[in-house]
């Protein structure tokens, strides 16, 4: 990642005289029932929609969440394309998608002073970080992130093995070698194994393009199959497939929770991050009631409900919710690697073990997504 400002956004904005009153959470989130909306429209990745997660804000305010879900961020940019303006209250979307909706005029503009930016790990503060900030403006806030390594069952498997994303390729695996189908995920981790880490897995020239085609084509007989999100999950139970690459504890942290024998580790080579944002659809109708929404979905509370959210774990960016779950549940926070009192997950961004997941730059997203349906079909 980028070296690290040493000052938010919303602080600069008021060290500079800028910015409103200071704001307190998390009761803020909490709407005048008698003049809430009934319901409030999501779109977002399976299960963020869910009573688990959803519930309590629900409650206290008196609305349904109506909740409709994509897999993948192409996926999602294909739903938005064909509802009209006003569809979708809240978006919840990877972060290499947010500026794409905000170019795209999807998203509306957010003042940073209405959330809990400072209260956030350092580095999901920044208003250079990709994904958020579209120059001076705001359209998107951190909610989630988490890596993307090697996933591998435990019991065929040692954790020295996957290592290295060479594992792909080794007799031990043939034919139990899986893919999460999705060619962002799946060709920055192979594109980190050819060694593009300087600039970036998605930084690459059109030599260095040709070298990830030829090393991807070169794993199909590995391969058992492509799977979507139930898929991955039911292959990994059953050891139908006994290594995965492009996915991370957001599937195995699932899969522990039932006693499966599986794991993820970021690799040698490196490891992608993704990052999860929440904004506010264009022309939303009830734009005041999906500010609070975000609000909650920010706050420690919703920070852990997110964090141990049933369809998928992840890890947040909020450190009042890690100094809560520490306190609360300290074992889950030290499988998730939201630990305070040893090794984290932030260790491994600031020491740049891991790159942020991005659209190609070199490349369009068409060229990855046609290579990833060749290579499907070779």
């Amino acid at each position: 990642m980028e070296k690290t400002k040493n000052v938010s956004r919303r602080r600069f904005l008021r060290n500079t005289g800028l910015a409103g009153a200071a704001v307190a959470f998390p009761a803020i989130w909490t709407a005048n029932k008698a003049h809430a909306a009934k319901s409030l429209n999501l779109l977002a990745w399976y299960g963020n929609g869910e009573p688990d997660m959803v519930g309590a804000f629900e409650e206290a305010n008196g609305i349904k969440i109506q909740s409709k879900y994509y897999t993948g961020g192409d996926n999602m940019l294909a739903l938005i394309g064909e509802s009209p303006p006003g569809t979708y209250d809240v978006i919840l979307a990877d972060a290499e998608y947010v500026s794409v909706l905000a170019q795209a005029g999807y998203l509306e503009k957010m003042s940073a002073d209405n959330y809990p930016l400072d209260d956030f790990f350092p580095e999901f503060q920044r208003f250079d970080m990709p994904g958020f900030w579209e120059g001076d403006d705001l359209y998107a806030i951190p909610c989630s992130f988490g890596f993307l390594g090697i996933s591998y069952n435990t019991e065929k498997l040692t954790a020295k093995d996957a290592m290295s994303y060479e594992l792909l390729w080794q007799d031990k695996v043939k034919g139990k070698v899986g893919h999460f189908d999705w060619h962002l995920p799946n060709l920055h981790c192979l594109s980190l194994r050819d060694g593009n880490t300087d600039p970036g897995p998605s930084e690459l020239s059109e030599a260095a393009w040709l070298k990830l085609q030829e090393t991807t084509l070169s794993l199909r007989p590995q391969v058992k199959g492509f799977f979507d999100y139930g898929g991955v999950l039911s292959s990994l139970k059953n050891g139908e497939v006994t290594a995965m690459c492009g996915i991370g504890d957001w599937i195995t942290g699932v899969l522990q929770k039932d006693g499966y024998p599986v794991d993820t580790v970021v690799p040698e080579e490196g490891g992608v991050m993704f990052t999860e944002a929440v904004g506010i659809g264009k022309d939303s109708g009830n734009a005041e009631l999906a500010r609070q929404f975000i609000q909650y979905f920010t706050s420690p509370e919703g920070q852990i409900r997110k964090a141990k959210l049933a369809a998928y774990p992840t890890a947040v960016p909020n450190r009042k919710a890690w100094e809560l779950y520490n306190k609360e549940e300290p074992n889950e926070a030290k499988r998730s690697g939201m630990s305070l009192a040893g090794a984290n997950v932030m260790d491994d961004i600031t020491a740049g073990r891991v790159h942020i997941r991005r659209w190609p730059n070199m490349q369009s997203l068409t060229d990855w997504n046609d290579f990833w349906i060749e290579y499907k079909n070779s």
